[in-house]
């Protein structure tokens, strides 16, 4: 799910949280897991429902921050990776380890 300037919020179970992303995959739920973890927030994860049985198993997760917006800490560079660097959308999203630039590719190395 690619980040949107909306800010989801909700409830698992009893517990009022905002949604960081629905509908994942096992490995994007582990990296998601992780990488907020280390920044120092509560992640809770839940299964979604299958519509067969053999579909892939998906995942939501969601932080207890209630004022968590990832779209916001991407952008404004709050996240950290595990070492120090700072997150971009192309690191958020998986399509890189490198985190430079800022916000977009501008052709430049």
């Amino acid at each position: 799910m690619p980040l949107s300037g909306s800010h989801m919020f909700g409830s698992i179970e009893e517990t009022r949280v905002t949604f960081v992303e629905k509908g994942v995959s096992e490995d994007r739920k582990e990296f998601l897991k992780k990488l907020l973890e280390h920044n120092g927030f509560e992640v809770i994860v839940q299964e979604d429902k299958k519509k067969a049985e053999e579909d892939p198993q998906l995942y939501t997760v969601a932080v207890t921050d209630m004022v968590f917006n990832p779209t916001i800490w991407v952008y404004q560079r709050k996240l950290k990776t595990f070492d120090g660097r700072k997150v971009n959308q192309d690191y958020w999203e998986q399509r890189t380890e490198d985190t430079k630039p800022q916000y977009w590719n501008n052709g430049k190395k």
